[in-house]
């Protein structure tokens, strides 16, 4: 009979603890079921239209240089510039002492005075003999002689004339001219000074400003991205005839006239990998002056409908591929691998992987891993850190 008692004891003290353990577990999942979900804080990807812009080094070139140089031998009489000064094509700069070249021009002028005399009786014996050798009153020999003898006098004063002209241009030459304008900088000789014809020295060097090129260097990588992003559609042009470049001095001043680019060089260089593009900017203040370096920002073109989205949002994967996390309809984390094509400030430019409505993770992701259901907040810039 005890044994029997102590039977069902045991039996009751067993569903006793096995309803215990299972409202133990009830209430653990009640518990679980409660738990508040985790919070992430996403922004939602609208399109919007964007001017690319790429920023290049480079330096100021002046639009055009002159060197001066002597064409003709002599010692300089006088200098007729200021250093430094403006100067318009056509001033003479230097003069060189005219005395031996006016000699030469007189003596070249008193040649053809000479020549031109010997012309006409030339000329008149031709004729004579031209009747005379009809009559048989000279031989023809004798006609072909005075024929000869009128073409060598004429060719004479030819001759003469060339040489009149050649010693005016070397008298010429002896007020050394400028042949542009622009800025002349100091004189490397002085009064008294003799110079030669095509010295290496220079006299002075003459340079325009206004307009100033400025050079800059692009990657060849870069311009071949440009390139292949107008013909995909990413980048539209921007309209203008060409494209504008803004400058940032030395200084970090801002410059303030706009150029546009001029060309593009059609040869990478070798040792560097870089292609050279010139701008062209008004200088009428001479701000720019040669040598200085700059920054320019060039316009690349526009996107209208660009997906944009900040880079802390962007990791990568171990194959390097660039990735986000949403969160999709289901109110779920996802992994979505996207291509970007370039920075634009804080934000990457997305090529493909995102559109339009897409939420984002921007915070939270510590606690939210992929396919976990999350609570969506908006994302402010002053959200918390998660």
């Amino acid at each position: 009979m005890n044994t029997i008692r102590q039977f069902w004891w045991s039996l009751l003290l067993l569903t006793l603890t096995w309803n215990l353990v299972g409202c133990g577990r009830q209430a653990e999942a009640d518990a679980t079921d409660r738990r508040p979900l985790p919070e992430v804080a996403v922004i939602v990807v609208e399109p919007e239209e964007v001017t690319l812009t790429t920023e290049l080094s480079g330096r100021t070139v002046p639009r055009q240089v002159a060197e001066i140089r002597p064409q003709v031998s002599g010692i300089l009489q006088k200098r007729l510039f200021t250093e430094g000064a403006l100067v318009t094509r056509g001033d003479v700069l230097y003069q060189i002492d005219p005395a031996m070249y006016e000699a030469d021009h007189d003596s070249a002028r008193a040649a053809l005075v000479r020549a031109e005399a010997n012309v006409l009786p030339a000329r008149q014996r031709a004729e004579r003999y031209r009747e005379l050798v009809t009559a048989n009153a000279v031989s023809q020999q004798e006609f072909d002689d005075a024929v000869a003898a009128h073409q060598l006098a004429a060719a004479d004063v030819e001759v003469a004339r060339a040489a009149l002209a050649r010693t005016r241009i070397n008298l010429d030459y002896t007020r050394i001219k400028a042949p542009i304008s622009g800025r002349i900088g100091r004189s490397y000789v002085t009064t008294g000074a003799l110079v030669t014809a095509n010295q290496a020295q220079t006299l002075a060097t003459i340079q325009q400003l206004d307009p100033i090129f400025v050079d800059v260097t692009q990657a060849s990588s870069d311009m071949l991205r440009l390139k292949r992003s107008l013909a995909d559609g990413v980048l539209q042009p921007s309209g203008e005839a060409e494209a504008v470049v803004s400058l940032r001095l030395e200084d970090g001043s801002a410059y303030p006239h706009g150029g546009t680019l001029s060309f593009a060089e059609v040869t990478v260089e070798p040792g560097t990998g870089s292609v050279t593009l010139r701008t062209i900017f008004p200088n009428p203040d001479q701000l720019l002056l040669p040598g200085m370096f700059v920054r320019a920002t060039i316009e690349e073109g526009q996107n209208p409908r660009a997906i944009l989205v900040p880079q802390r949002a962007v990791t990568r994967n171990p194959a390097g591929d660039a990735m986000v996390m949403i969160v999709d309809d289901e109110e779920k984390v996802a992994v979505r691998i996207i291509q970007v094509v370039r920075t634009v400030g804080d934000r990457w430019l997305v090529r493909d992987g995102l559109e339009a409505g897409d939420r984002v993770i921007m915070e939270g992701t510590q606690k939210a891993r992929p396919g976990t259901e999350v609570r969506v907040v908006p994302y402010t810039s002053a959200s918390p850190q998660r």
